[in-house]
């Protein structure tokens, strides 16, 4: 017989005995954790709030994404609203910059001149 088939055919009701013993200290324990009646409410509670709620977990998590992308495209508009604000004025108070604006944008020129675009 090889030593650990001569561990196992010696030693198995001892073994056994061990498993055995040790899988029911760790039933005891949870079985007294779980009949405490206070523990019992808040951890299905606590599992319902987690998982089955209309505000569970993941959807405050998918929200609280939703929300920094949404103040994130808010943020962008209110910089695009400065920067067209500023425009808008320079363009009512400054003839220069209307002139200029008018040149670029539309390809606009006077009477006696010629526009060459180059790409």
């Amino acid at each position: 017989m090889s030593g650990f088939n001569y561990l196992i055919t010696n030693n198995f009701p001892k073994l056994i005995f061990i498993v055995m013993s040790f899988i029911k200290s760790t039933l005891r324990l949870l079985s007294h954790i779980f009949i405490n009646k206070y523990v019992l409410v808040f951890t299905v509670s606590f599992l319902y709030m987690l998982f089955l709620d209309d505000h569970n977990l993941l959807s405050r998590w998918k929200m609280d994404s939703k929300i920094i992308e949404l103040n994130k495209e808010y943020q962008y508009y209110e910089d695009e609203i400065k920067d067209n604000k500023l425009k808008l004025d320079e363009l009512q108070n400054s003839d220069e910059y209307l002139e200029k604006f008018a040149r670029e944008k539309y390809l606009m020129k006077k009477a006696d001149e010629e526009i060459f675009i180059i790409k």
